[in-house]
């Protein structure tokens, strides 16, 4: 782990493994043993903003260790329906070396979890595709991609919650809302959130259902 300072009141962290210490830096601040406001995970690092004591807590860091195994996530689990039917699936198909609906069938098994979240408001960065079947960004973007778009890019999948530019590989759609300013809390996918890709045909098209099973 390295710590840098990011002004007066806090502390940007470089990690092998920022889903991971995003789960024990939450619990240490459930416990009482980290006095901090914010705790944000990016690609390879984890913010923390709003600290009492840097100092102290820098001093604290070199000591900790995770107690989440690398790539376990812990977080609920959300259902998210999906068409397949994506513009890019038969390309994403041909990168895989399969057919498109084993690329549905094989997004359907895969384990996903929020590394992080950005981009835009709402937008989850999912984790859980193995290295050999990450693919490129496109080589140019799309101006508009609709809102509900499910998407890959490197080794990530991810939901477009707005309609926005993009260059990720369109693979489906969904009706599930990702973000409504209305909603407590506004964004449905939040870091550690483990997710499911299920085929709209059993499932309610639009509906988010958690895995009730899976929590216990």
């Amino acid at each position: 782990m390295r710590v840098r300072a990011v002004g007066a009141q806090a502390l940007l962290l470089e990690v092998d493994d920022p889903a991971a210490w995003f789960a024990e830096l939450r619990r240490r601040r459930d416990l009482g043993e980290l006095e901090v406001v914010d705790i944000v995970p990016g690609a390879q690092t984890v913010l923390l903003d709003g600290l009492a004591d840097p100092a102290a807590a820098t001093e604290s860091l070199r000591g900790w260790r995770t107690t989440v195994a690398a790539g376990t996530p812990t977080g609920p689990v959300v259902a998210v329906p999906v068409v397949f039917d994506g513009p890019d699936l038969e390309d994403v198909a041909r990168l895989w070396g399969i057919g498109a609906a084993e690329v549905a069938h094989r997004l359907e098994q895969t384990p996903f979890h929020v590394a992080f979240c950005g981009f835009a408001p709402g937008f989850a960065y999912l984790a859980g595709l193995p290295e050999h079947l990450t693919v490129p960004r496109l080589a140019t973007p799309r101006p508009k991609v609709p809102a509900g778009s499910v998407g890959l890019a490197d080794r990530f999948a991810g939901i477009y919650p707005t309609a926005s530019p993009g260059g990720w590989r369109l693979v489906g759609h969904t009706t599930t809302v990702l973000f409504d300013p209305a909603r407590t809390p506004p964004a449905l996918l939040s870091p550690g959130t483990r997710v499911r890709f299920t085929p709209v045909e059993s499932t309610v098209e639009g509906t988010v259902a958690l895995d009730e099973k899976s929590q216990r």
